[in-house]
């Protein structure tokens, strides 16, 4: 029996998109990244990640905190919408 693939949802998307830009903020590399997912017991190939950045892979639970912990950031911020930084902010203002 063929199995058809799951779909990744528009959360599943955001998240994906929010583990990059905060690698890229973080100055790593998805091989830095990950390695620091093994390191916290969470095991994960380069090419794991980079699935999941892509929204090739799902991203379960565990690797969601995994990765949240090596990005120094709560779970719920992979989940969250980025805040964008207005015009104002950037000024100062």
């Amino acid at each position: 029996m063929a199995t058809r693939p799951v779909e990744i949802g528009p959360a599943g998307l955001h998240t994906a998109r929010a583990i990059e830009h905060l690698r890229l903020l973080r100055g790593l590399t998805q091989h830095q990244l990950a390695a620091r997912c093994t390191a916290l017991g969470r095991p994960m190939s380069n090419t794991a990640l980079s699935r999941t950045e892509r929204a090739h892979r799902r991203c379960d639970i565990d690797d969601l905190v995994a990765i949240a912990t090596a990005l120094g950031v709560p779970p719920t911020t992979l989940l969250l919408p980025i805040p964008s930084v207005s015009s104002d902010e950037r000024r100062g203002c």
